[in-house]
């Protein structure tokens, strides 16, 4: 009976032994296993990347349409009900911030009409001239990312 006890617990013990090297032996990753997932991030980073790197410019461009087309729109046309008239040139956006003091002024202000000086998402001031030299009423522009070209102008009247 002795003789099988002892043949028992030296298996136990080798049993144990094994087992403790094989949770030595998973704790740590293989360089095989590091360098897949490196290939795999690089992947997914290849794809990914380039289909990113032009949305931030579109982004400034439907923020700037949004100003343009429908904040600064709606502050012009709420001054326009109020004092019958759009901000002159001279006037400028600034009167729909503060009563402005130059003629015409506006006799029936209710404003601010806006709460913060109008720039666009490259961080100039639009342009506006009343009256427009594309609409009767308004133009209001803004030059875009570069100052110098038309092209990536975004406007009020296209």
């Amino acid at each position: 009976m002795d003789e099988i006890y002892r043949k028992a617990l030296i298996e136990k013990s080798c049993l144990s032994k094994r087992g403790d090297m094989m949770k030595q032996h998973k704790q740590a990753f293989t360089l095989v296993e590091i360098m897949l997932v490196v290939i795999i991030i690089g992947a997914l980073a290849a794809m990914v990347i380039p289909r990113l790197s032009g949305r931030s410019e579109q982004a400034k461009v439907a923020a700037a349409q949004a100003d343009i087309n429908s904040h600064l729109a709606t502050a012009l046309k709420l001054y326009e009900l109020d004092n019958g008239n759009f901000p002159t040139t001279a006037q400028g956006l600034e009167a729909l911030m503060s009563k402005s003091a130059t003629n015409p002024v506006p006799a029936n202000w209710n404003g601010p009409y806006i709460e913060r000086k109008p720039v666009d998402p490259w961080s100039r001031p639009y342009i506006y001239l009343s009256p427009g030299a594309h609409r009767s009423d308004y133009d209001l522009y803004s030059k875009g990312k570069d100052t110098n070209k038309d092209d990536d102008d975004v406007t009020n009247w296209q």
